[in-house]
C-alpha cells in the first residue's frame, strides 16, 4: 500500500527590515513605460536618470584593452591602487582636496557607496536630516537600517535650495547624519558654497556626520562648482560620495566611490568585502582612463545639457497651469502640476504621471517618490527631437483637462 504525502505549504516570512522599504519609484516608472512599448506604443521616455550620450570612445577602448590583456581577476576590495590614485588626483585637481589611498573606497556605483556609508553610520533610532525633494533611495536606505528620516522641506519659491538655517532648525540630540545632494536629483537645485560650508561647520561643531552626494557635481550650471571635499579642516565629519555614471555617461558600468575619514572608509570596505567585493576589474581600468584623460567630453556634455535644459524649461513654462523652477544642475525638470488637481478626477502628481503615460504616452516619474505630491520629474537627458515630441504631447494632455 503506497503512502500519500500531502504537500505542506509554509507562509513566506520576510524580515521586518525589508518591509520597511518600497521598490524604487524610478525603476517602477521605467517598467510601466516598457509594458506599453511591448504593446507597440510609441512612448517618449522622460524617466531616464542617465545620460543619452554614449560612453566616450577612449573609455571604451581602455576596457577593451583590459579584456585583451586578461585583466579579469579579483582586485583589492576597495579598488586598485591605480584607480584610487586616479580618483584622488581628479578630485584634488578639480576641488583642492587632499585624500590618501586609505580614505578612498571604489564601489559598484554611487548607490552602492551610499548604501555602504549609511549602513556603517546609522543605527536604530538615529535621526537623519533629509532635504525634500529627495532622491528616491535615500529615505529607504535610512529606513532599512532602522534610522528615522527628519524631512527638511525646501522652499520651491527659492528654487528648492537648502540653507544652513533650515538645517540648524532640525538638529536635535538624536541627529546622527545630514544628507546633502547638490546638484539635486530631482529638483536640480544647487546649494551655495557658503551654505554647504556652514552646514559642514555646524555638523563638525555638533559631532554630526554629513554625507555629500556629489554624483552630479560636474553638471553644475552656476559657474560655482564646489565639493565639500575641499573643506580639509572639517574632513573628520563628512564623506563625499561620487560616481562616474553621470559625468562620463557610464551608468551601466557601475562605478562609484566614497571619500572620507580612514576609519569610516575602512568600515565601508569591510562591509563591501562581505557583499560585492571589488568593482568589476575591467570597469576599473575604464574608470582610470575616464579620470586621467582629457575632460573635454565632460565639458561638451555639460554644454549640451544646458541647451536642453533651457529648451524644456521654456516649453514647460509655456503650458498654461504648469509652473517650473529653473534647475541649476543635474538634468531634470521638476514642474509643479498642482493647478490641475481637481480636474478630471486628478488628486495628486501620481495621477498626472499616470495620465501622461497612458493618454499622452510620455513617461515621467511622480513626485511622491521624491517626497512631494505636486510635481513630476522630467529628464531632459535625451535628444532635442524627443523633448519637442514630449512637450507637444504634454501641451495636448494638459490642455484637455
Amino acid at each position: 500500500m503506497s503512502t500519500v504525502i500531502t504537500p505542506v505549504t509554509h507562509p513566506v516570512r520576510l524580515t521586518e527590515r525589508i518591509n520597511r522599504i518600497e521598490p524604487s519609484a524610478t525603476m517602477a516608472a521605467v517598467a510601466e513605460a516598457e509594458k506599453l512599448r511591448q504593446q507597440g506604443i510609441d512612448v517618449v521616455d522622460a524617466t531616464a536618470g542617465e545620460p543619452h550620450f554614449s560612453t566616450p570612445q577612449h573609455v571604451k577602448d581602455a576596457a577593451i584593452a583590459a579584456i585583451n590583456a586578461n585583466f579579469s581577476k579579483y582586485t583589492p576590495v576597495g579598488g586598485t591602487l591605480e584607480l584610487k590614485d586616479a580618483i584622488i588626483k581628479r578630485h584634488g585637481t578639480d576641488f583642492g582636496s587632499a585624500y590618501k589611498r586609505e580614505e578612498v573606497c571604489a564601489s559598484v556605483g554611487g548607490k552602492h557607496a551610499l548604501f555602504n556609508v549609511i549602513s556603517v553610520l546609522v543605527e536604530h533610532g538615529d535621526e537623519v536630516i533629509l532635504p525634500v525633494p529627495y532622491w528616491v533611495s535615500f529615505k529607504d536606505m535610512v529606513n532599512y537600517v532602522g534610522g528615522k528620516c527628519v524631512l527638511l522641506h525646501a522652499d520651491e519659491s527659492q528654487g528648492f535650495r537648502v540653507t544652513v538655517d533650515m538645517v540648524a532648525r532640525l538638529v536635535t540630540p538624536k541627529t546622527k547624519l545630514i544628507i546633502l545632494n547638490s546638484p539635486s536629483n530631482p529638483s536640480g537645485a544647487v546649494m551655495s558654497p557658503d551654505d554647504m560650508t556652514e552646514v559642514v561647520r555646524l555638523a563638525h561643531e555638533r559631532g554630526i556626520w554629513v554625507i555629500s552626494d556629489e554624483c552630479y557635481v560636474y553638471l553644475n550650471y552656476t559657474g560655482k562648482n564646489f565639493s565639500v571635499g575641499s573643506l580639509n579642516e572639517y574632513r573628520d565629519r563628512f564623506l563625499v560620495v561620487g560616481s562616474l555614471s553621470k559625468t562620463y555617461a557610464m551608468t551601466g558600468w557601475r562605478l562609484g566611490y566614497t571619500l572620507g575619514p580612514a576609519a569610516v572608509v575602512g568600515a565601508v570596505t569591510k562591509l563591501q568585502s562581505q557583499s560585492t567585493s571589488n568593482p568589476t576589474s575591467i570597469v576599473q581600468k575604464a574608470a582610470v582612463a575616464a579620470l586621467t584623460s582629457s575632460q573635454q567630453c565632460v565639458a561638451d556634455m555639460r554644454a549640451e545639457y544646458i541647451r536642453l535644459r533651457d529648451h524644456i524649461i521654456g516649453g514647460l513654462r509655456a503650458i498654461p497651469g504648469v509652473k517650473c523652477t529653473m534647475p541649476e544642475g543635474a538634468f531634470y525638470a521638476y514642474p509643479n502640476v498642482s493647478a490641475f488637481f481637481g480636474k478630471s478626477g486628478i488628486k495628486c502628481s501620481a495621477d498626472i504621471a499616470h495620465g501622461l503615460l497612458h493618454k499622452a504616452h510620455v513617461a515621467t516619474v511622480a513626485g511622491e517618490g521624491f517626497g512631494t505630491t505636486e510635481h513630476v520629474r522630467i529628464s531632459y537627458a535625451t535628444s532635442m527631437e524627443n523633448l519637442d515630441k514630449a512637450l507637444e504631447r504634454m501641451r495636448k494632455y494638459f490642455g484637455s483637462l
